[in-house]
């Protein structure tokens, strides 16, 4: 009689995230029966704390770790150096001592602006980068120095612009979203031209259980996982209108110079406020106005030249505009958080018509890839025959 095998076992970290959450979510439908997944809260494995990092983990002795965690963008030097660095770190080191891989979610943030950016092109690290991409870029280069000095198995995957459902916390891209849906984005905060590139959170699971399966090919490489086709705000802000049927942004574009005259004029307000005890906060998107003005498209040939294959190479951003918009309304207005929609805001022909307008391409390869249905259903599940 063949012994029956044990699972293996699997820690993500930041499991109540966006990345972390859709991750925890693959693992238990796609692998319930080889693999079993662990993902602890901060009350049962603080990153800040090492102690508690080496009890939790030699406790239940992982074949791999995920690290989906990151503090806030906005967060204080402390905050962002010890989640996204010592805490990373010491989570790469156990990894190292286990001999198991280790497989970092990185961010854009650690690559300069411009277009067609490869793995390689990572920003010099200096004090005046923000304290999340500093932080981030930091861990990156202990992770590449572990894996020579120290033959840690690790692979880092940079994202962009990420998008998908599920995403609590409101940021991001999700963030520009509700500023459209709640009105508060009167004008374009952004240029003619400006393009960045743009990652499916759903997609990212699959690539993940693929390079935990091929070691070899993945080991100590960085890869940045994205959307093929950059896309061009002013355009995706237009759509999001489109799909909406609202008025705002206007027609206007607000110049970067005008708008960083607003920024410090907020700034000077939020400190008068704190003086007076009232606690109040810049929007965290602020921080990056600079990147609402440049472009950022990030190369992906490493990863299309690879050994994992797309599950979804239509979907866009685009494609699943959609389903995100009609998700995140429904949710935003059953907590309060917006008004003004109803069950039917969402007007499929006024969305075609609009892509039929700016974008027949597209909307061609939605409707091929039935991403998009348009046409008539009948009881049969098919189309009438003439």
């Amino acid at each position: 009689m063949v012994p029956k095998q044990t699972k293996a076992t699997g820690i993500i970290v930041g499991g109540s995230g966006l990345i972390g959450g859709t991750l925890v979510h693959y693992f238990n439908t796609h692998h319930p029966d080889d693999i079993s997944i662990l993902s602890p809260n901060s009350k049962k494995m603080s990153l800040e704390k090492a102690d508690e990092i080496k009890h939790y983990i030699c406790q239940w002795k992982p074949d791999f770790i995920i690290n989906s965690a990151i503090a806030a963008i906005d967060a204080d030097p402390q905050l962002a150096y010890n989640i996204n660095y010592i805490g990373n770190i010491n989570l790469a080191r156990i990894c190292r001592e286990l001999q198991i891989p280790y497989i970092f979610i990185s961010s854009a943030a650690v690559l300069p602006s411009g277009k067609q950016i490869g793995e390689d092109d990572q920003l010099k690290l200096q004090p005046t980068l923000s304290n999340y991409a500093k932080s981030k870029l930091m861990g990156e280069l202990t992770l590449q120095h572990m894996a020579k000095t120290e033959g840690l198995d690790f692979t880092a995957i940079r994202l962009a612009v990420v998008y998908g459902k599920h995403d609590h916390k409101t940021q991001g891209f999700h963030r520009m979203l509700y500023s459209i849906a709640d009105g508060a984005m009167p004008l374009y905060l952004t240029a003619k031209g400006v393009q960045h590139s743009y990652s499916n959170a759903k997609k990212i699971p699959f690539f993940i259980d693929h390079i935990l399966q091929n070691r070899k090919e993945f080991s100590g490489q960085f890869y940045n996982f994205a959307d093929p086709e950059p896309v061009e705000l002013v355009q995706l802000i237009k759509t999001i209108k489109s799909y909406l049927g609202v008025a705002k942004p206007r027609n206007v574009y607000l110049p970067l110079a005008t708008a960083k005259i607003g920024v410090n004029c907020l700034r000077l307000l939020l400190k008068v406020l704190l003086r007076v005890g009232i606690d109040a906060r810049m929007p965290a998107e602020l921080m990056f106005l600079q990147q609402f003005y440049q472009s950022q498209t990030l190369l992906t040939d490493k990863l299309q030249n690879s050994s994992f294959q797309d599950p979804w190479p239509e979907q866009t951003i685009y494609s699943k505009l959609p389903e995100i918009i009609e998700y995140y309304i429904s949710r935003w207005e059953q907590r309060n958080l917006i008004t003004g929609f109803n069950d039917d805001f969402f007007v499929p022909f006024e969305a075609n018509l609009s892509l039929f307008m700016e974008n027949p391409e597209e909307l061609l390869k939605q409707i091929h890839s039935k991403e998009r249905k348009i046409f008539c259903q009948y009881p049969d599940g098919k189309e009438r025959k003439n």
